[in-house]
Formats: C-alpha cells, structure tokens, sequence
C-alpha cells in the first residue's frame, strides 16, 4: 500500500531485451512496442525501465489476471474439504490461502507468469512482420511471441524479480538476525522463495539445532579425564551419537510432514507431474505412444508392452550405476590412494601443502568430467519425472564427491591406524576447508557480479566510440538484479539449483563427523558452530547475492536423506573399526574378547538403526488425523456428488420411457 491506500504493483518478473532495438526502431512494428502491448493485452501491469546496455521490462499481475492464468493452465488447488480441485476464479473463496494470506503461493505465480508471458502467440491468419535494428522477421501463425524473440536474441533473459519490501524484512528478521542461533522465519521463507528452498533451511536449522548435544557430549569426553572408566568414554559416546543421528532423522521426518500439513502441500511422495492422456495422467516411465497405439486393442498385448517398458528403463538404471562406480574404482580410486599415500610418506610441509594444491585443482576437473557425464547418462535414462533425473545425478555425483572426500581418511585411520594423522586432517577438512568454502560461496557471486558490471560499462563506453557523455554507472535495482549470478548447481544447471552444494556440504560434514566420531569428538563442537554461521550466510547470499531463485516444488529433501542415512550406516561400521585399532595400538584391551564385544555392539546399533521406525512413527498424530478427515470430507461430497448423478440419469430414463 501507498500513502493514500493504494496497492502498488509488485513487479515479480523481468524481461530483458537489447537496447539497441529502442534506440533504432520507432516505427510500426517495433519489438518492443509489440512486446509491451501484447503483456497489457493479457492483463499484466508493465513498467519499462532503461539500463547501461539493456531495457528491461518489469511484469507485475493482479490477482484476477492470475486468477484466469490458474483457471486455464487447470491448476489444482487445496479446498476446504481437503481435496485438491482444479481453479475456477469465480469460486476462490472455496480454496485455502497461503500463510502469508495470499491465495497463491510463489510457486503457483510463477507458473502462471509463464503461462501468460509465453502464452502470447500469433492468433491471426496471417504471419505478423516485426522489426528490430533494421531488420524485419516474421511472427509465424500459433507461434509464441517471446519464443521468437528469444530465438533472434532480442529477448536476452526472463528472471525472477525480488520483491524489495520482502526482502527488506527477510533480511532483517533472518539473514542479519544473530540473536536466534537456529530459530528461522520458516512460513515467510516458503512465502518468498517456495517449498524446496524452505525445507532446505527447515532441515539445516533442525540439524544445527540437534548438533548442540553432540557437540556438548564431545566436549566433555575430549576435555574430561574419566580415570579408570576412560576406556568406556569412547564406547558410549559411539552409541549415544548413533542414537542421536537415528533419532534426528525419525523427527526431522515427523517435520517434514508438519511443514506440509501446515503449508497445505499434498503430502503424497513419488508422484510425478506425468502427461495428460485422455483424461488419466501417464508417468514418463511409460510409453504414451504405444499406450495409445494399444488401448481398446489386445490386454495382453498392452501388458507386454508395459512390462518391457518397465523393465528397459531399470536396466539401463543399473547399467549407468554400474558404469558410474567401476569408473569410481578403476580411475578415482588408484588416483586418491596414490595421493594418500604420499602425504603419509612426506616429511616435509612444503612438498605437502604443494601436492594438496595440485591435488584439488586435479580433483576439481575429474569432478566437473565426473558430473558431464552423469548428466549425459541419465538423459538415457527412463526415469518419471526431473526430479527423479535429479535425484539420480544426486547418486551419480556424490559418488565421486563420497571417494574424493573420505578414501584419503580411511587410509591414515584404516591402513596406516594413524590417529595423529588422522585428527589433523579432520581439522583441517572441518575448520581450514568449511572455513575458505564459505569465503568463496560469498565472494564468488559479489566478484561475478562485479566483472559482468564493469564489462558492461566498458561495452557501453565502446559503443559510444568516446562520444561526450557523463559518467557511466548502473543505477536501477532491476539491472543490478540482472547482473547478478543466478543461484545454479556448480556441477549442472539443468536439473538441479544451488541447493545440491548445499546439501552436498551438508552431506559431506555429516559423513565427516559422524564416521570419524571416535577420532575427534569436537567435530560435533565444530560442525554446530559452522553451521550457525550456515545459515545466516546461505540467507544473505539468497538475499543479496543472487537473483532470485527459479521457485521448484518439493515434499522431502529427496535423494539426500538416502545418502544420510547411508553415512549413518558407514559410520557405524567405520567407528566400529576405529575402536578395534585404536584400543589394541594401545595395549588396554586385548583384541579377542575386545573385538567380540565392538562387533556385538555394531549388531546392536545396525538393528535399531532399521528398527527405530516402529517407535518413533514418521507421520504425527494430528496431521495423519487431518489426513484421514479430509479424505472422508472428499469421499462424502464425491458419493453425495454421485448418487445425484445416478438419480438424475435414472430421473431422466423413466421420464423418456413414459413419453
């Protein structure tokens, strides 16, 4: 609201188009004339703003052009009976709202933003002439006009706009807010930037949260002398950190679901968006054209084809993984051995700090081949939907990510059992490594930013060719926001967004703590400090650094809670083996009745890490209670719906028979 309790536009979308076609071209059918006029035409507000080298076109929606935009993409909504029905404008008051109040989420403006901009296509007969810096094109008949644009490279870029107001707020209550260690405006989150950016904090605050035990357990076994029960300190702090690790999961489950439940996010997991085909929607594992080749014909004949379908696409699942970790052993492993073993053999520090820098740059550029040619592998793969091709790219890549990290600790706890060693790399991955990351994750984007400013100027000061004109400088939000690197996966940008370095930091320092535990109990200690530093960091960086992310749906964090529970399971085995050695390196525990004791112990542990679910149940009591409401309200209304159907037909046969 203005000062005089007007709403202001909340310009939402940019569109970024060469300026070189406003300069030139002031006649009929100029590109941006056409552009401008068209958005207006579909009820989108439009505010034009001049850059150093581009123009850019703000989009702002009122709620009833977003409202037909749902209504005629037949976007499904949560109503007050617990079903999800499709959007009709004339009967919102039946949908629920979001948090926030509005009645759509990001998520849900965002798709119709893209259906309305690139929903504007030739409806004439006729194909339509634009011009552009002196040029003529032609607008095909049914052919969408951004498309085109975009296709000439008129259009540069379509991007998400930060709402400035909101994100003023964010900063203030999330970002810059150092008095809650892990407390997070987690339904403002969700407003701002969608669910899988909210679950992702959600997740990182629960786990720096539940970090605080742990670390105070470490403290006290790392700085306390037990005596004579010294030996047991170890043993129990294994366990009591196996539990944790087991409990934490089981309850960040159970809030999964509250999230959902709260944001009124069907909690149905797996389920892909699949395509529209007569009515019933097909997954992308099974074959549309053939399905339509065989319905109606021989049963048998379908099912075959279902069958072979099916089962293709596991195969070719299982020969990618296959391929994916014999390269892992044959060529990643020799190669972390090799370098393991040298900085064992190694006096000198110099010669040490030297091979570790020729080893990340080498490790780096196997990684970037690594995840080329996962993508490339998955692409033939038969998978639902993106987010099962993401998950799969999650696999692929932290496979070699899992080598890369850990083969070299295995070696100086496992091979050589040498604790010293051990400890001082644990130190230096946890504090030097999680230390420079997050100096170059936030310094990264400021210096991309800055070079793609200053080349910006400088071409605009070539373009002029020294004609005399005042200082050159950006000066509008929506430039500088356009300057900025989009939040994008370093391995990939198509299928995954800058979560999955995210995650994967957060994965590794799992593995990390967790796997070495009975090595450095102040790992934990270390990892809950860092963590609260996480999350300030990750927020100010998705804040300030960065365009505002592309918004994507989500249920859980996906793949990721597989790999975590994984490291779990590692962790056991491998704190197991750690015990074994380092109380027979000592000589305070004979090896026999010593190795019968860990081994029943990690039994023990195994069994209650898969039998802990019968417990603690992953869904709480009111939202399953909800769930089963709703679904009883939607059978009620669904079989009243239907026997007046049935009495209308039945109504309607007997009236024609007695005529």
């Amino acid at each position: 609201m203005n000062g005089n309790g007007e709403e202001v536009a909340v310009y939402e979308i940019a569109v970024v188009v060469s300026q070189s076609n406003v300069i030139k071209d002031k006649e009929i059918g100029d590109c941006l004339d056409i552009l401008v006029a068209e958005f207006r035409n579909v009820g989108l507000i439009v505010d034009i703003v001049s850059g150093v080298s581009d123009e850019f076109i703000k989009v702002a929606a009122p709620p009833v052009t977003l409202g037909r935009a749902a209504a005629e993409i037949q976007l499904k909504k949560p109503t007050r009976i617990g079903m999800d029905l499709q959007f009709e404008w004339e009967e919102m008051d039946a949908f629920l709202k979001q948090p926030d109040g509005s009645l759509f989420s990001w998520s849900e403006r965002f798709q119709c933003y893209h259906h309305l901009i690139y929903g504007i296509v030739n409806k004439s007969n006729l194909m339509i002439s634009l011009k552009y810096d002196g040029k003529e094109f032609c607008w095909e008949v049914g052919q969408s006009l951004l498309q085109t644009l975009e296709s000439k490279g008129i259009v540069k870029q379509v991007f998400p706009l930060h709402a400035e107001m909101k994100r003023k707020k964010l900063l203030r209550s999330w970002a810059l807010n150092w008095w809650d260690l892990t407390d997070q405006p987690i339904d403002e989150i969700y407003s701002y930037f969608g669910t899988k950016v909210a679950i992702y904090f959600a997740f990182l605050g629960k786990y720096t949260q539940w970090l605080f035990f742990p670390a105070a357990l470490g403290l006290i076994v790392q700085l306390v002398d037990f005596g004579s029960l010294q030996l047991l300190a170890l043993p129990v702090f294994f366990i009591s950190i196996t539990l944790w690790a087991v409990l934490f999961f089981q309850f960040w489950k159970r809030k999964n679901y509250a999230l959902l439940a709260r944001w009124q996010i069907n909690c149905t997991i797996g389920i892909g968006q699949g395509h529209k085909l007569l009515g019933m929607k097909w997954s992308y594992r099974q074959p549309p054209v053939e399905v339509i080749k065989t319905l109606g014909t021989d049963k048998a004949r379908e099912k075959e084809l279902y069958q072979r379908h099916e089962w293709l696409g596991h195969l070719m699942r299982f020969r990618n993984d296959v391929f994916v970790i014999l390269s892992i052993i044959c060529l990643q492993l020799p190669f972390e051995l090799a370098y393991a073993h040298l900085y064992e053999v190694i006096g000198s520090d110099i010669i040490k700090f030297g091979l570790t820098a020729i080893y990340l740059f080498v490790i780096q550029y196997f990684t970037q081949i690594g995840g080329k040619i996962s993508v490339k592998l998955i692409k033939n793969e038969n998978n639902e939907n993106s987010e099962n091709r993401a998950d799969s790219l999650v696999y692929k890549v932290f496979g070699l990510y899992f080598m890369q990290s850990y083969i070299g600790i295995f070696y100086h706890a496992l091979l050589h059992r040498n604790f010293r060693t051990l400890r001082q790399v644990l130190i230096q991955r946890l504090i030097i490594s999680e230390v420079l990351e997050n100096l170059l994750e936030n310094s990264l984007p400021y210096m991309k930013y800055s070079y793609k400013k200053y080349k910006t100027i400088r071409n605009k000061k070539k373009h002029e060719n020294n004609k005399p004109s005042g200082k050159i400088h950006v000066s509008t939000r929506v430039e500088k926001e356009y300057l900025k690197p989009a939040y994008s996966a370093s391995i990939v940008e198509e299928l995954e967004d800058g979560l999955f370095d995210d995650f994967l930091e957060l994965a590794l320092q799992f593995g990390m703590i967790m796997m070495f535990a009975c090595a450095f109990p102040l790992a934990f200690a270390f990892a809950a400090v860092n963590n609260i530093m996480e999350i300030r960091t990750d927020a100010l960086k998705l804040l300030s650094m960065f365009k505002r992310p592309v918004p994507r749906d989500a249920v859980t964090i996906g793949a990721w809670i597989n790999i975590f529970q994984f490291l779990i399971v590692m962790s056991i085995c491998t704190n197991s083996a750690l015990l074994v050695w380092l109380y027979d390196q000592e000589g305070k525990w004979k090896i026999e009745p010593g190795l019968a004791a860990i081994l029943i112990m990690e039994h023990v542990l195994l069994l209650i890490k898969f039998g802990f679910s019968h417990f603690v149940p992953e869904e709480p009591a009111w939202v399953r209670a909800n769930r089963v409401r709703n679904a009883t309200q939607a059978q009620d209304v669904c079989s009243k719906q239907l026997l007046r159907t049935i009495s209308g037909e039945k109504t309607s046969n007997e009236s024609k028979k007695n005529e």
